[in-house]
C-alpha cells in the first residue's frame, strides 16, 4: 500500500508550500500579536496558516514597536534582543572569559602587579625591605653606609615605585570598569528579555485558557440542552 503524502498548508504570507510543523494555524496565535498582523495584512484570513519564519518577523517587528512605545527610540542592545528573540538564541554568557581571552600579555602582566600590589604579601615584603634597608644603612653600615641617612636613595626609589605602579593600577581599574560595563550590559540584554518571553507566555497561556473555557462553555451548553430534551421525553 502506498503511504499517504503529508498534508502541507500554504501560508498566507510568503505563499509558500509548508509542513504542519513548520507553521501554524493563525487562531493559535496570542490576540496581541493577532491584531498587530491584523493590521500590517487587512487581507488577514483568522482561520488560514503561517509559517514561523514569517512570524518570527511579525514577531521581531510586534517587540520593536512595544519597546518604542514603552522606552523611546531603541538602543543597539535593545535591537540586539530583539534579534536574539526571533533566533531563539541565548544572549547569557560568561563576560569574564571572554573578556579575559581577549587580553594581552602587557594587560595581564598589568593585572597581576596590582593584584599583588593590593596584597597582603606585598604589604609585609615592602615593609621588611625598608626595616632591612633602614638597620643596614643606619646600623651596621653607619660609617660606609651606601644611603646614609636620610635615606635619599630610599626615598628616589619608592618614588619610582609610586610613579610606576599608579598607572598599573589605574589600567587594572579601567579593565575592571569595562568588565563590569560588559557585565551590565548583558544582564540587561537578558532581563529584557526574560521581560518579554515572560510577557509573551502570560499571553499565550491567557489565550489558550479563554480558548478552553469557551469550549467547556460550549460542552456545558450541549450537556444543557441533552438534559432539557430528556426531561421533555420523559414528560412525553
Amino acid at each position: 500500500m502506498k503511504q499517504a503524502a503529508p498534508a502541507t498548508h500554504i501560508c498566507q504570507v510568503c505563499k509558500k508550500t509548508k509542513s504542519p510543523h513548520d507553521g501554524m494555524i493563525a487562531e493559535l496565535i496570542r490576540p496581541s500579536l493577532l491584531e498587530f498582523i491584523k493590521k500590517r495584512m487587512p487581507e488577514w484570513d483568522g482561520k488560514g496558516f503561517i509559517c514561523f519564519d514569517d512570524l518570527g518577523e511579525f514577531r521581531k517587528d510586534y517587540v520593536k514597536e512595544v519597546l518604542q512605545d514603552e522606552i523611546g527610540e531603541l538602543s543597539a542592545l535593545d535591537h540586539e534582543v530583539i534579534e536574539s528573540l526571533q533566533q531563539h538564541e541565548i544572549l547569557s554568557s560568561d563576560i569574564s572569559k571572554q573578556f579575559e581571552t581577549k587580553l594581552t600579555f602587557g594587560e595581564r602582566l598589568s593585572d597581576r602587579i596590582a593584584s599583588f600590589g593590593g596584597s597582603w604579601k606585598f604589604l609585609i615584603t615592602f615593609f621588611s625591605i625598608l626595616v632591612v634597608w633602614i638597620i643596614i644603612n643606619g646600623v651596621l653600615l653607619m660609617i660606609h653606609a651606601f644611603d646614609p641617612y636620610p635615606f635619599i636613595l630610599l626615598n628616589l626609589i619608592l618614588s619610582c615605585l609610586a610613579a610606576v605602579q599608579a598607572p598599573v593600577i589605574m589600567m587594572s581599574q579601567n579593565r575592571v570598569e569595562a568588565r563590569d560595563r560588559l557585565r551590565a550590559e548583558n544582564d540587561y540584554k537578558v532581563n529584557l528579555k526574560a521581560e518579554l518571553e515572560i510577557r509573551h507566555l502570560h499571553e499565550k497561556i491567557d489565550h489558550l485558557l479563554r480558548g478552553q473555557y469557551n469550549r467547556l462553555f460550549e460542552i456545558q451548553q450541549i450537556q444543557i440542552e441533552l438534559l432539557e430534551e430528556i426531561g421533555r421525553k420523559r414528560e412525553g
